[in-house]
């Protein structure tokens, strides 16, 4: 037996584990990492699964190539020609932007999914760039753009700190934060509310997070934008601003808030118009406070705009980049994504649909629409990253209708799946053990500055090959190098420019020095393990790859601190309160609640022992409350007449789908969790536990216009009994 640790990668929060390993290679035991400086020895069911997960039988081991209606397992050097022969052909014979590339969000979780992103999509080309951002967060992303000029200045309550939690759309105690990695949620609010503070939660569903609470209070789907109006229009009305920041636009924001008192609010959102003038009066008596909005409000129709509204209550409130308030992580690796020029979307536009170009992506919600519409820029090959796009997409049975009329599709994933199983193409990742392991994205939103090195466990097997090593030979391929280029080059090129931008800046320790004795001063044993090296010497704390290593556990790089000013690029240098683009959205908001609403409303559901689609293959992460139901209010239920199943229809299709009575959820509302539907899937567990599609509901044609993003949250539905 051997003992090895390593940061969990299934989910935002990173924590710590424990791993005990058997001689053989089996993981035979995963607690939390008790040493964690941040974790402090949490685990929850998905970290405690992480040996099933990494051993499960079904996970593919070898390429596939596709023969007709049959997979053959290749070497990889077969498996690579015919990537090389598939997607040099379509774009050479259609035009670059012909190939579409999709970022799944495991590659939020790894580092080759990292290092490679920027490279293939820059490589590419291609204008057809989709990842999961616009299934679940890219609103985030442009408010704070407008707001702050960079679009990844987000903003993390310090719930550490604060007094006063307002929670709305999220559920941390059971997500463990989203864009707010932090362990062991349940005790950090139990601290608060030992401190004296209070938590309220706003949801349309009696959540974990909610029954935990203070308060609850029930809000119709996607009216969320209304209910933060009110909270502004009782602070600007009352008075109650300690504004200390350098902002533009106030007496416009007082101007647009007018209308949108309380009562108003109230007629839309449901949300009794004394306890949203009483929110607002909490929010500015308690000595912090802060607000926290998540995938609940990111997925519905009016996202940009509520996210938008969640940074003014905390600016308006005195509480933005500072203590106890909402605040900025500094991160221990150089932050390369951040480009120091000031944020625009737009800088083209889909195809189809017209939709505007965000972070040089386009919507997924118009994937299918690209692959469907004859003409030039026609999409005619995919590749897809660590995606399962048929039961994530908005409509994913539109896409399962669609991918199969593409020329040429590879999928770098471990499974064969309901979307994998279009491919021509599979290229297998190794197992989580096999691979080592750094949070470069979530480690830029933990609710402490905090960094955690995990070297690879376990040694990859004859024919294995990394997953960075797969990606890099992708990259070389839709370079035009062909399928036997080294990898090695592609590595060395990048860390060259990043350690160039560093030598080239004014303002870098390391201006005037020379690249290439950088380049021989960096330790590591693969192109990711490289670059981190360089961005930790490169960062803020002096720390190295070497330094990590020694401490394995972690190391805590202490209580976040005020940061705005060094984030700050606007052209005028100042918050932005009220950004033009975000302004003539409201229009479209209050045109959408003007008339008669739907009587039924579809949100999603996050539950502790699932994370997307890709863990209903683990035993022990199946059944229980971890099941695929409608929840549906007993009023309704008894209303409608509904039995054991009801038939839900939208606009984009209809389910059958079991239901289970709650007061869970608020009346008018039913909630259907999301990434299930494995009908027919190669993967044994989760064919034993199929479950329905939610998003054979959801609308592709219906985007959150600011950022694209899909709407899971909200959806128009009818309820019948089956």
């Amino acid at each position: 037996m051997r003992t090895a640790y390593r940061t969990c990668p299934i989910c935002d929060a990173v924590c710590g584990l424990r791993l005990t390993l058997s001689d053989a290679g089996r993981v035979t035991s995963v607690k939390g990492d008790a040493e964690d400086p941040f974790s402090k020895g949490y685990i929850c069911p998905k970290g405690a699964s992480l040996g099933r997960l990494d051993e499960d039988p079904d996970r593919l081991r070898r390429p596939l190539v596709r023969e007709g209606e049959r997979w053959r397992e290749v070497t990889w050097e077969e498996a690579f020609q015919a990537v090389d022969r598939g997607l040099t052909r379509v774009a050479e014979t259609y035009g670059r932007d012909a190939v579409a590339v999709y970022f799944g969000n495991p590659t939020y979780h790894t580092m080759a999914g990292f290092m490679y992103r920027e490279a293939i999509t820059q490589t590419l080309s291609s204008k057809n760039t989709y990842s999961a951002s616009t299934i679940d967060q890219m609103p985030k992303h442009v408010s704070t753009g407008f707001m702050f000029g960079d679009p990844f200045a987000i903003a993390v309550p310090d719930v550490d700190r604060t007094d006063y939690l307002l929670v709305i759309g999220a559920n941390p105690l059971e997500s463990h934060g989203s864009l707010c990695a932090a362990p062991d949620f349940p005790a950090r609010l139990k601290a608060l509310r030992e401190r004296g503070g209070k938590v309220v939660v706003v949801d349309p569903r009696r959540t974990r997070t909610a029954a935990f609470a203070d308060e609850h209070l029930f809000v119709r789907p996607g009216t969320d934008a209304y209910l933060l109006f009110g909270i502004v229009n009782t602070l600007l009305a009352e008075e109650l601003t300690a504004i200390d920041l350098d902002v533009n636009g106030l007496d416009e924001l007082r101007e647009l808030a007018a209308e949108f008192t309380p009562d108003e609010v109230e007629r839309v959102c449901g949300v009794p118009a004394e306890r949203v003038a009483r929110l607002a009066r909490e929010l500015a008596a308690a000595p912090t406070a802060a607000v926290y909005t998540r995938i609940g409000t990111s997925t519905a129709e009016f996202g940009t705009l509520t996210q938008w509204l969640v940074d003014v209550v905390n600016i308006l409130t005195g509480n933005f980049d500072r203590p106890g308030g909402v605040m900025f992580t500094r991160t221990a690796a150089l932050e390369i994504f951040r480009t120091g020029q000031p944020f625009d979307t737009g800088r083209w536009h889909s195809r189809v649909r017209g939709l505007p170009e965000v972070l040089g992506e386009v919507p997924v919600a118009t994937l299918a629409d690209e692959i469907e519409t004859p003409g030039t820029g026609q999409v005619r090959a995919l590749v897809s990253i660590a995606g399962n796009l048929v039961l994530s997409a908005p409509n994913g049975p539109r896409l399962d209708r669609a991918l199969p009329g593409l020329d040429f599709m590879v999928c770098v994933d471990p499974y064969l799946n309901e979307t994998t199983k279009h491919a021509d193409v599979i290229l297998p990742p190794p197992r989580i053990t096999q691979m080592p392991h750094y949070d470069f994205l979530l480690l830029i939103v933990t609710v402490r500055n905090y960094t955690r090195f995990s070297p690879q466990i376990l040694p990859l097997e004859p024919g294995q090959l990394s997953e960075a090593e797969i990606l890099a030979r992708l990259t070389l391929i839709l370079a035009g190098q062909g399928p036997d280029a080294d990898p090695a080059g592609l590595d060395d090129m990048i860390l060259e420019q990043i350690l160039r931008g560093a030598t080239e800046a004014q303002d870098s320790p390391y201006a005037g020095q020379d690249v290439a004795e950088l380049r021989a001063g960096l330790d590591g044993d693969s192109g990711p393990e490289l670059l981190l090296d360089a961005m930790l010497k490169l960062g803020p704390y002096d720390l190295s790859l070497a330094t990590l290593r020694a401490n394995p556990h972690g190391i805590d790089l202490g209580p976040l601190e005020p940061r705005l000013k060094e984030l700050l690029i606007t052209p005028s240098g100042r918050v932005e309160l009220t950004p033009p683009k975000i302004v003539a959205d409201l229009e479209r908001l209050r045109a959408r609640f003007a008339g008669p609403q739907p009587e039924f409303l579809l949100i999603g559901r996050r539950q502790l022992r699932s994370n997307n689609s890709w863990l209903h293959n683990t035993p022990s992460l199946v059944g229980g409350s971890n099941r695929c139901v409608l929840h549906v209010n007993p009023a309704d239920v008894a209303r409608l007449g509904l039995g054991e199943t009801a038939v839900v229809r939208s606009a984009a299709g209809e389910l059958t789908v079991p239901v289970e009575a709650t007061d869970q959820v608020m009346p008018g509302v039913v909630s259907l969790p999301h990434g299930w539907g494995h009908q027919g899937s190669s993967q044994r567990v989760a064919a034993a536990h199929p479950g329905v599609n939610a998003n054979a509901l959801t609308d592709e044609s219906l985007v959150d216009a600011l950022s694209g993003n899909a709407v899971f949250n909200g959806v128009p539905i009818t309820v019948a009994p089956a």
